[in-house]
């Protein structure tokens, strides 16, 4: 799972594949906070394992935790109940943050020509078929 600014005004929100394809986007007004849309980009998919991009999201850790997928990303050393984490599989989070720069080679998404969110999540998914195409 992922989140890339559009612009100033917008986050995109992703999940993908273990080759970093795309199979969910969510937009998202940029003042909302990430947690308020994790459950909509995780819910409904049954992995063996999943990579959030970072541990700022605990209750989506534990939601993948009862999944009973092994989660890729080490707890903040604050924490203080530490869970387990696979550090090989943490070796493996760089896909969904390729995706995302393959994204921003399409210029109508790196210069976020369009003013509507929905415009410009449409202009996204037609980036990310033409990324799952290549």
């Amino acid at each position: 799972m992922g989140r890339s600014r559009g612009g100033l005004s917008t986050k995109n929100h992703a999940a993908t594949e273990a080759l970093g394809l795309p199979v969910r986007l969510i937009g998202s007004p940029g003042h909302r906070n990430d947690i308020a849309l994790a459950h909509d980009l995780v819910d409904g998919f049954q992995a063996e394992a999943a990579l959030p991009i970072r541990d700022t999201m605990p209750i989506i850790c534990d939601r993948i935790v009862k999944a009973r997928a092994k989660i890729g990303i080490p707890p903040k050393r604050n924490r203080k109940v530490q869970r387990d984490y696979n550090a090989e599989l943490y070796k493996e989070r760089n896909p969904i943050e390729r995706f995302f720069n393959k994204l921003k080679q399409f210029r109508r998404v790196a210069t976020r020509y369009d003013k509507l969110l929905n415009n410009f999540m449409g202009f996204i998914k037609l980036a990310a078929i033409a990324i799952w195409l290549k």
